[in-house]
């Protein structure tokens, strides 16, 4: 089985400072979708890893983080793609639990439910957090520049070998070679 491991926010969707709260706030990423459509169509089941600490800081409630993935769902189904599973860390930043990434509990865990090993499997984010998870379990970081992603790249201290792209249907380019 082939595996690509995605953050959400500022690589599917648009990021908000603020936090998405409701599926009306949620905005695809131009492109990104139909990316994940292609990863689809080359036979790669897609995952998606976010951290959502909207819901311990009381932003939003479990039934409405639902209705948010629901929209990206039908949206996703509508472009001609689909994610096999979303794994979430609902837990605010403060809570030291060991799912929240740059922790690799969340990607442990889909190692765990797919039965696979990490080691090189593609994992797409925004945040050094994201590609820190990545690194800790022996996924491939790739780093794109939405989202949180020029700031990121311009802080710089990334994983070894972490691959740069301007968008999510870049690295899906990439990934697909």
């Amino acid at each position: 089985m082939k595996l690509v491991i995605l953050d959400r926010d500022g690589v599917i969707n648009q990021d908000s400072d603020q936090f998405i709260k409701s599926p009306d706030e949620w905005k695809p990423i131009p492109d990104s979708l139909e990316a994940i459509a292609r990863l689809n169509q080359a036979g790669f089941q897609v995952v998606v890893a976010t951290n959502q600490s909207g819901v311990g800081r009381g932003l939003l409630d479990m039934s409405t983080l639902n209705a948010i993935h629901d929209k990206m769902h039908r949206r996703l189904a509508q472009a001609g793609g689909h994610v096999a599973a979303v794994f979430y860390c609902p837990h605010a930043a403060d809570s030291n639990c060991g799912c929240r990434k740059p922790r690799a509990g969340l990607f442990e865990e889909i190692g765990r439910r797919f039965g696979l090993p990490l080691a090189d499997v593609p994992a797409v984010g925004d945040s050094l957090r994201d590609l820190q998870a990545a690194a800790t379990v022996g996924a491939r970081p790739m780093l794109v520049l939405t989202g949180k992603g020029q700031n990121t790249r311009r802080a710089g201290g990334l994983p070894e070998g972490t691959a740069v792209f301007a968008n999510l249907a870049d690295a899906v380019t990439a990934i697909c070679e």
